[in-house]
C-alpha cells in the first residue's frame, strides 16, 4: 500500500516570545486522514504549535506546509482550516443555523448549498433539529457538537481542536471522545488535537506527539509511546512508571541481566538502537500495571519474583493501586481486583517479566537528543 500524502508538514519550526523559546525546532508530518494529538503539561508548546498552524501566531523560524503549500505568511482566512476552541466561541445572539453557516458567508456559497451543507453537518453531529435554537438553550456537550459542525461545514483541509473536551464533565467527555473519533473517521479529514489529558491522547490518536518545554520528546502510535517510552519524561507523564537505576551485569542472547542499585536483579530484553554493553549504567522504567502481585508463596519460572509488603492501597473499583515496599524501594502496582484487594501489611510477591522492563537511554531519548543536536549545530556554526 502506498504511503499517504501529508496534510500538514512542520520543518524545524521555532517560536520565541522575546527570549523565551515556546517551540524548539519542531519537525512533524501529519498524514492525510490521520488523527494526531499533541499532549504535554501546561506551557510545553502544544497550543502555541496549533496556533501557528492556524495562523493565529507568527512563526519565528522554519516552515509550515498545508497540502504541500507553504503557508507561513498566509492569513488564517485563506488557510481553509476548521478550528474548535476550548470555549467553543459560538455567537450567543445567533441561531444554531447561523452559527454553523457563518463560515460559508465568506466562501461565496449560494443559499441553497449553504442550507444543504448546514443540515448535513448537523446530521453528522447528531443534532438535526436544533437549527432555530440559540447556544444558551443547549447543554455543554451539544454546544461542543455545534462548534464541531461549524468547523466541518466548510470542508476544511485540516481540523484543529484545541482542548475542546476540557470543559465537559468526565462522563460526557468520555462519550464525546467516541463521537469525535467517529466523525473524524467518517469525514476522513486530517485532525490535530491538543490536550493535556493522557488518556484522551492514548484513546483517540493514530499518532501521539509528546511535548515538554517546547521540545518534542517522542512521536509514535499510542502503543509505542506508552509501552516503549523514549525518555524518563514520557515514561512518567503517560501513566505511572517505577524508575530504577542499575547496570548491565550479563548479556545472554536477547536477554539482559540488570543489577539494580537497590540490590535487586532484574531481567530485560534488548531494545533496538540502544547500546547494551556489560557494565553499562542504565535507567529502567516499569509500568505500574506491568507489575503483578501474587500471594507470598507464588511460583513463576518465566518472571523475576521479589518479596514485598503492601504499605498502602488506593482502591479504584475494578482495580487497586498498591504501594509495595521491596528491597528498600517502594513500587507502585496497578492490578485488577478479582475478589478482594490485598491489604495493608500483607506479604506479597512482585512478578516482573523481562519484556516489561524498559531501558531508558538518556543520550538518545526525545528532547535530550534534540538538545544535543541543537548544541552540535550551534558549535558547528560558530
Amino acid at each position: 500500500m502506498a504511503e499517504r500524502a501529508n496534510s500538514v508538514e512542520l520543518h524545524n519550526v521555532v517560536k520565541r516570545f522575546g527570549d523565551i523559546a515556546a517551540v524548539r525546532q519542531m519537525t512533524l508530518d501529519v498524514p492525510d486522514g490521520s488523527f494526531v494529538t499533541f499532549v504535554g503539561p501546561s506551557g510545553c508548546g502544544k497550543t502555541t504549535t496549533l496556533r501557528m498552524i492556524a495562523g493565529l501566531e507568527s512563526i519565528t523560524d522554519g516552515d509550515i506546509l498545508i497540502k504541500g503549500r507553504r503557508i507561513n505568511e498566509v492569513p488564517i482566512h485563506k488557510r481553509n482550516l476548521g478550528i474548535v476552541f476550548q470555549n467553543y466561541a459560538l455567537f450567543p445572539h445567533k441561531t444554531i443555523y447561523d452559527n454553523v453557516a457563518f463560515g460559508m458567508m465568506y466562501r461565496d456559497v449560494d443559499r441553497e448549498t449553504t442550507r444543504r451543507k448546514v443540515r448535513q453537518a448537523l446530521q453528522l453531529v447528531q443534532l438535526p433539529h436544533v437549527e432555530d435554537r440559540y447556544p444558551k438553550q443547549l447543554s455543554g456537550g451539544q454546544q461542543q457538537r455545534i462548534a464541531l459542525a461549524r468547523a466541518i461545514v466548510i470542508e476544511p483541509d485540516v481540523l484543529l481542536l484545541d482542548e475542546p473536551l476540557s470543559a465537559l464533565d468526565a462522563n460526557l467527555r468520555e462519550g464525546m471522545r467516541v463521537e469525535l473519533k467517529r466523525i473524524q473517521r467518517e469525514l476522513g479529514i486530517a485532525t490535530i488535537f491538543v490536550t493535556h489529558d493522557q488518556s484522551e491522547a492514548l484513546a483517540m490518536s493514530d499518532k501521539v506527539v509528546v511535548m515538554s518545554e517546547g521540545w518534542v520528546e517522542q512521536v509514535g502510535t499510542p502503543e509505542q509511546v506508552y509501552n516503549e517510552p523514549a525518555s524518563e519524561f514520557v515514561a512518567t507523564f503517560l501513566g505511572i512508571s517505577n524508575l530504577l537505576d542499575g547496570r548491565i551485569s550479563e548479556a545472554d542472547g536477547q536477554t539482559l541481566k540488570i543489577a539494580a542499585d537497590n540490590g535487586m536483579d532484574l531481567l530485560a530484553h534488548r531494545q533496538p538502537d540502544r547500546p547494551h554493553g556489560i557494565g553499562q549504567n542504565v535507567r529502567l522504567a516499569i509500568r505500574a500495571e506491568k507489575i503483578f502481585l501474587a500471594d507470598a508463596h507464588a511460583v513463576d519460572n518465566d518472571s523475576i519474583l521479589m518479596d514485598g509488603t503492601v504499605r498502602a492501597v488506593d482502591y479504584q473499583g475494578q482495580a487497586a493501586r498498591y504501594f509495595v515496599e521491596c528491597g528498600g524501594t517502594t513500587f507502585q502496582a496497578v492490578n485488577p481486583i478479582d475478589r478482594s484487594p490485598f491489604q495493608e501489611g500483607q506479604s506479597v510477591r512482585l512478578r516482573i517479566r523481562a519484556q516489561d522492563v524498559v531501558l531508558l537511554d538518556p543520550a538518545r531519548s526525545g528532547a535530550t537528543a534534540s538538545r544535543a543536536q541543537t548544541a552540535a549545530g550551534t558549535e558547528a556554526a560558530a
